[in-house]
């Protein structure tokens, strides 16, 4: 049993390696966590036998399955009990985030994004800093740090024309939108899952982390105030170009998606709360509402279908890959819970390090190396609700840790990973210009967070 289940965190390990170095052996990471997620049952079932105890199992499966082997057991268990369980979970996470996407990127294209970054103006280094970092972090908190690391991104580019100047203001972009993210069930995937899987409570978890999140990047922006104070802007960005896709887009119409989009994605901690069905059944109600609604909208148009700005044209535009890595991941690490892995790992932590708080800061930092989906799906295995009740400080320090320990290195979070692609930040000037800044606030919230926890 013992050899089974080294060669099994073996395969896992290799294949996250192969994720965190996607971009030196020219394999997407998609297909890395696909293939390890795969891998790892394929091992775990034609290894069932000897994994399951089947003496342990529940009465109603053996009666159900009455007459057959012990080894037909374990393998049935496992395909039919075990992974569809955990597809039923993991399913609930990708329709809420497909959703949410489809929304953001249906709002974007009408160019509703504009009723925001257009009012900006300001040539003076410190107090754009301040304006830009403080619109992050709480445009992240309604949206998702993704998306509005990219649409911030593409606004400073309207506003500086200098790459080496718009570098400090992506670092601040990338830190605000992590830790706005952290404090809402929607602004960052894995608060989601904490909040989907029973962990935290909408108002709970956004009481306990608003402030220590806000730390995070208030701390930077202090420390940038007076290093960059007196600088200004030395010229302006790209010319603003009015909105996405099409151009015939009416203020009214802008307007109205804008609305309807972002009123559905802060509709759905309410419809959860009051009809207590899963989240992304209000999202997908959201979403079919800014459907009908685009639709009305288009109705009188011959050829609408094929506008830029037809949903099912926004559709193709979402990024899949990202859904299906997430697939993969939350699979590969659901078969280490499967067979008791993370409980071992859960049990050796305790006794290692023994502080609770301090593996979940730990956990935080190591996020900034290892992607935080899996680490936080990891701990959710590890420890149960029936230890940690929901609400629990544990989780809500979970969900802060995971969500701004990624800051910590450019590579450590999806807003990380999409700036340093969009404006091409060296890992090494990250490391050396943003990432002390990102973990001096990183801690600093964690501090007043247990200071108040405690």
């Amino acid at each position: 049993m013992a050899t089974e289940l080294i060669i099994l965190a073996g395969l896992f390990v290799a294949g996250y390696t192969a994720i965190v170095f996607e971009h030196n052996i020219h394999v997407d990471k998609t297909a890395s966590a696909i293939m390890t997620a795969v891998l790892c049952w394929t091992l775990y079932i034609l290894n069932a036998t000897d994994l399951v105890n089947v003496a342990a199992l529940p009465e109603w499966f053996t009666a159900e399955h009455g007459g057959a082997s012990v080894s037909e057991l374990a393998r049935t268990w496992v395909g039919e009990h075990q992974l569809l369980e955990h597809l039923g979970d993991i399913a609930s996470i990708l329709f809420f985030l497909l959703g949410a996407m489809t929304i953001v990127e249906m709002v974007d294209a009408h160019g509703g994004f504009t009723l925001i970054t257009d009012r900006i103006q300001s040539t003076s280094v410190v107090k754009l800093l301040w304006i830009i970092g403080l619109l992050s972090f709480f445009m992240s908190a309604a949206l998702d740090n993704l998306t509005t690391t990219i649409v911030m991104i593409s606004l400073i580019r309207k506003l500086i024309s200098d790459n080496k100047e718009r570098l400090f203001f992506a670092g601040i972009i990338v830190i605000a939108a992590n830790a706005g993210g952290a404090w809402t069930p929607i602004g960052d995937v894995t608060t989601t899952m904490l909040w989907i899987g029973g962990q935290v409570t909408t108002l709970n978890i956004m009481e306990a982390l608003f402030i220590p999140s806000l730390i995070v990047i208030v701390i930077p922006l202090l420390f940038l105030t007076y290093r960059l104070r007196g600088q200004q802007i030395s010229g302006g960005g790209e010319a603003v170009t009015g909105h996405h896709g099409d151009h015939d887009v009416s203020d009214f119409q802008r307007n109205l998606i804008f609305c309807v989009g972002i009123g559905g994605l802060l509709f759905v901690p309410v419809f959860k709360s009051v009809t207590h069905l899963p989240p992304f059944m209000g999202m997908m109600l959201s979403l079919s509402v800014l459907w009908v609604v685009s639709e009305l909208m288009q109705r009188n148009k011959a050829d609408a279908r094929d506008s830029e700005l037809h949903i099912v044209q926004v559709l193709k535009r979402i990024d899949s890959a990202s859904v299906l890595f997430f697939l993969g991941i939350l699979l590969a690490v659901a078969s280490l819970e499967s067979t008791g892995l993370l409980s071992m790992l859960a049990h050796w932590l305790d006794e290692t390090v023994g502080n609770i708080d301090a593996i979940v800061f730990l956990i935080g930092l190591l996020s900034s190396v290892v992607d935080n989906v899996p680490l936080v799906a990891a701990s959710m295995g590890m420890y149960d609700l029936a230890t940690y009740p929901t609400d629990s400080a544990m989780w809500e320090f979970m969900a802060y840790a995971a969500g701004t320990g990624g800051s910590c290195l450019i590579i450590g979070s999806a807003a990380g990973v999409a700036a340093m692609g969009m404006e091409r930040i060296n890992f090494f000037w990250y490391m050396k210009n943003i990432s002390p800044l990102a973990l001096l606030g990183y801690v600093a919230g964690a501090a007043v967070y247990l200071s108040f926890a405690g």
